[in-house]
């Protein structure tokens, strides 16, 4: 997709992910709404990947380390024709395969995650396998802010700066909420864009929100030779619902039909 595909894909995708949510009462749409953007590029544009053939051994990985925003995830993939958006009828469902973290059950998901922390180590070790077999596969990981405070994610980070991956970008989603505050008051962050570049890292920095800024950002992270890339996303939570936009409360919260009338209301329009 283009540019302006991907704008108006944008709007589906958030329509579907408020749909979801609001159906199945569970779901994490804050951090979903904030983060689809990046899904958005990464899957439509940025990736080399065939829904036809989800394992094909050339594909590019990715790796959604923030695992409570699946529901983004899982509709990318439908929209992206990994399986029929039909199925996400049963989100949350007992019994069913689209639970409220990703799992490779599911067409197109790599690894099960959800644990915070772990996503970066595994994308590191795809990485190295890379490296190994002299594949030319590049992977993707995307972390939350709040999963920052997780030592795992430092110790892989460490990693990836010694083995000079530079076919790995790591993104984070920097939209300043956690489940129980900002991450200033439960774990301050402080100049983060300072501490990956401490570890090695070439730092990125854009609105993740922006197009503009994200497909230039893809297309700098092809160039840097020798060492792995973080871009870091300054985003909105709730992104384009203005009663869900930087509200920590829509971390995880649940619409009733009110809310659900007014938050598809107005992403019927232009984001």
């Amino acid at each position: 997709m283009n540019k302006t595909e991907l704008v108006k894909n944008a709007v589906t995708l958030r329509k579907q992910i408020v749909d979801v949510c609001y159906r199945s009462k569970a779901g994490h749409v804050g951090g979903s709404l904030s983060g689809i953007d990046i899904l958005n590029v990464l899957y439509n544009h940025e990736m080399n990947i065939d829904p036809k053939e989800p394992k094909k051994d050339d594909r590019d990985r990715f790796i959604l380390s923030k695992g409570h925003i699946a529901e983004a995830l899982f509709v990318t993939l439908s929209n992206r024709g990994f399986f029929d958006a039909s199925e996400l009828e049963t989100f949350s469902c007992a019994g069913s395969k689209y639970i409220g973290h990703p799992n490779n059950k599911i067409n197109g998901v790599e690894m099960n995650t959800g644990a915070l922390g772990h996503g970066l180590a595994l994308g590191v070790g795809m990485a190295i396998a890379a490296k190994m077999d002299h594949k030319d596969y590049r992977t993707y990981v995307m972390m939350g802010d709040g999963e920052q405070a997780e030592g795992s994610i430092w110790e892989a980070a460490m990693a990836a700066s010694h083995y000079n991956l530079d076919n790995l970008v790591a993104i984070l989603d920097r939209n300043g909420l956690q489940i129980s505050g900002t991450t200033e008051d439960v774990m301050s962050l402080k100049d983060i864009k300072a501490k990956w570049t401490g570890f090695g890292f070439e730092v990125i920095e854009i609105n993740g929100n922006d197009y503009d800024e994200i497909l230039d950002a893809f297309d700098k992270a092809k160039t840097i030779k020798g060492k792995p890339t973080l871009i870091l996303a300054h985003t909105i939570k709730g992104k384009g619902v203005s009663f869900m936009e930087n509200e920590v409360a829509w971390h995880h919260g649940v619409l009733n039909n009110e809310q659900y009338h007014q938050a598809m209301s107005e992403l019927g329009g232009a984001i």
